[in-house]
């Protein structure tokens, strides 16, 4: 590669998401982000016209699989025909990147520990306790809303007001706080569909289909616009052993209200 095009590579990744040169060579530029822990490798087309993008992470790389299947992969890597394609994948990639564990747990640990610092010398561990629930919290839907595409996670619907990031295994009975913040744990939905999976009045199996109590009954949710065969737009492995969690949850209040 010449200047020209290290110098629209270098670009591309300030732009979007990679504001760190690890590395720049004729051969290739790495790039990396102070927001999270992967690098992309950026690499001329042999041959031909463009760049080939690698990824340090295997989740991340599944990951922008889905997200853009029409993207031209080789050698394990995304294949970018122009700067516009380019930014595109670097945005997308460092999106995914952000919410993958435990990348927002580390955000949450430093804007905790921020707050607390500016907040002076207090024994008020209800207030300590506050600051850790509410950056979480903000933290949380702000990963869901990146791992989503700011869509709910069922219908599509991109309307932020009506978005809330639901757990699967509920905040206060994760063992750890990087678990309350994994992006899969849970799910960004749409109000309505909120208040039911947050109730256990609905879940998902391991395939992603919705499951209702019996008090949901086929014409509750005709009456709330739920079709017979709704369904996750995508679901991961890595959500089953939430979902499992919640199931259960489910199944036991199914048979209570049942």
């Amino acid at each position: 590669m010449n200047s020209l095009e290290r110098s629209l590579i270098r670009k591309a990744g300030y732009d979007h998401g990679w504001e760190v040169v690890v590395e720049e060579s004729p051969e290739q530029v790495i790039l990396a982000s102070a927001l999270h822990g992967t690098r992309a490798r950026v690499t001329a087309v042999s041959g031909g016209t463009g760049w080939e993008v690698a990824l340090s992470s295997g989740i991340l790389t599944d990951e922008l699989v889905r997200l853009t299947p029409a993207a031209g992969q080789s050698n394990g890597g995304f294949r970018a025909v122009s700067e516009g394609r380019l930014g595109q994948l670097l945005h997308q990639a460092a999106l995914i990147a952000r919410t993958l564990p435990d990348e927002p747990f580390h955000r949450y640990a430093k804007a905790v520990a921020e707050e607390l610092a500016a907040a002076g010398p207090t024994s008020a561990t209800e207030v300590e306790r506050m600051v850790r629930q509410r950056v979480g919290q903000n933290i949380y839907r702000e990963s869901l809303m990146d791992y989503w595409g700011g869509a709910c996670a069922v219908t599509g619907i991109a309307i932020p007001e009506v978005l809330r990031a639901s757990h699967a295994r509920p905040w206060a009975e994760c063992a750890t706080d990087a678990e309350r913040l994994n992006v899969f744990n849970g799910f960004l939905l749409c109000a309505h569909l909120d208040a039911l999976f947050d109730r256990h009045l609905m879940s998902f199996n391991e395939v992603g289909e919705a499951v209702f109590a019996p008090k949901i009954d086929l014409s509750t949710r005709t009456t709330l616009g739920l079709g017979p065969h709704i369904r996750l737009r995508w679901i991961r492995d890595k959500h089953l052993p939430f979902l499992d969690y919640h199931r259960t949850r489910f199944a036991n209040m199914s048979n209570i209200t049942a």
